[in-house]
């Protein structure tokens, strides 16, 4: 895959909290993220030339489509007519926007490019947000017959420890060392620190899963600035360059693949971003990938080729993937800890990628990161993107 015909940096980012964020509106978490954004990047909003926006299930969460509109708006660029767009790929919205800003600057049409992601789910019950969340899988061949979300991440739990041996321990130290970085950052959603007794002991969601193999309800924005380098660096002391990015997809129901304890998704976005890059998975230094169950970051890190197939689960047992490990992953919290609002989670694994680039990640801050990226899932993996970024 070529590289990019035009360099793209990112020179701002901007987050809320995650979490139950009761007093705040769909609008008001995305104008927060917005503004911290746009503040951090030190631009003027009258040289904006697009906004993207990744987000889920407005519609079913808030009653409300066509938000790429209502948020330009909020954010004060309606008397200009900035052309918004709305991105949706499940839980992977936010990533492909990003993609789709990385792609709108390469191409030359944009200079600079805000995008956004954000996700209110607790304006509706529990029952609710769990029926709609299944919209990211196949409703109508999965979700009919009685499938969730967790179940079908069961499933290929259960078939990875039948394949490779891997232990209801291995699983459980995925929350373990998750929660261990979350409780380091202050937005993250959860800020405490929890043992394998805790995971293995919780209430069962999906056999082997529990609560704590599971991602939380969370509300949530995250939003960052791009540009072409030149813009960049008239505005920025230290802009990080995108250097590759892929997308991968496959058949929304994992009844129709060949091998449930794979995400061909994953595995093609990941060859397309490093071929792009010029690297391999030995040159990243810091990853955040979507560990929505905490099977699926053992996925992602043999998918990415961090560790061979069925070699994942012992190396997070034997700590290859904490913050002193050979290949830190999701030092943010990740979606256990750190939340999962779903169109922003793309944008907020960046936000971290950057802090770590910047050395700013204070508490979970690792040594001499230079090259980082970032894994993010589309519902069972019909969907993937990955991201790969340096020290411009």
């Amino acid at each position: 895959m070529n590289k990019l015909s035009r360099e793209v940096a990112i020179i701002g980012i901007g987050q809320t909290k995650f979490g139950e964020n009761w007093d705040l509106s769909f609008r008001e978490l995305g104008i927060q993220a917005g503004i911290e954004a746009i503040k951090d990047s030190g631009i003027e909003s009258k040289v904006i030339d697009a906004l993207y926006v990744g987000n889920m299930s407005a519609g079913l969460f808030m009653d409300q489509e066509h938000v790429a509109s209502m948020v330009m708006e909020e954010v004060g660029l309606a008397d200009r007519q900035v052309p918004a767009t709305r991105v949706e790929a499940a839980d992977a919205s936010g990533a492909l926007a990003l993609r789709q800003g990385i792609l709108d600057i390469a191409s030359g049409h944009s200079n600079v490019v805000i995008v956004g992601g954000s996700e209110k789910v607790t304006d509706v019950t529990s029952d609710i947000a769990s029926e709609f969340i299944m919209a990211g899988a196949d409703r109508a061949w999965e979700g009919l017959f009685g499938a969730s979300l967790p179940s079908l991440f069961a499933l290929m739990a259960r078939k990875h420890m039948h394949d490779f041996g891997t232990t209801r321990e291995q699983l459980a130290q995925v929350a373990v060392k998750n929660h261990y970085n979350g409780a380091r950052n202050p937005i993250a959603q959860f800020q405490r620190e929890i043992d394998i007794d805790t995971v293995i002991n919780a209430n069962p969601i999906a056999d082997p899963l529990g609560v704590f193999d599971c991602f939380p309800v969370s509300d949530g924005a995250a939003a960052l600035v791009l540009c072409d380098m030149k813009t960049a660096l008239e505005y920025c002391n230290d802009p990080v360059k995108i250097i590759g990015t892929g997308q991968g997809s496959d058949t929304i129901s994992i009844s129709n693949r060949k091998d449930i304890t794979t995400i061909r998704s994953t595995v093609k976005a990941a060859e397309r971003a490093y071929e792009m890059a010029g690297i391999g998975p030995s040159d990243i230094d810091v990853a955040e990938v979507h560990d929505s169950y905490t099977i699926a970051e053992i996925l992602a890190i043999e998918d990415l080729g961090f560790f061979g197939k069925g070699e994942g689960g012992k190396a997070v047992e034997d700590g290859e993937t904490a913050l002193t490990g050979s290949i830190p992953i999701n030092t943010s919290g990740g979606l256990k800890a750190r939340g999962h609002p779903f169109g922003a989670t793309g944008i907020a694994q960046i936000n971290e990628l950057v802090l770590q680039l910047r050395s700013k990640a204070d508490g979970r801050q690792v040594n001499n990161v230079q090259k980082v990226l970032a894994q993010n899932l589309g519902g069972t993996g019909g969907t993937s993107l990955v991201h790969i970024l340096e020290v411009a």
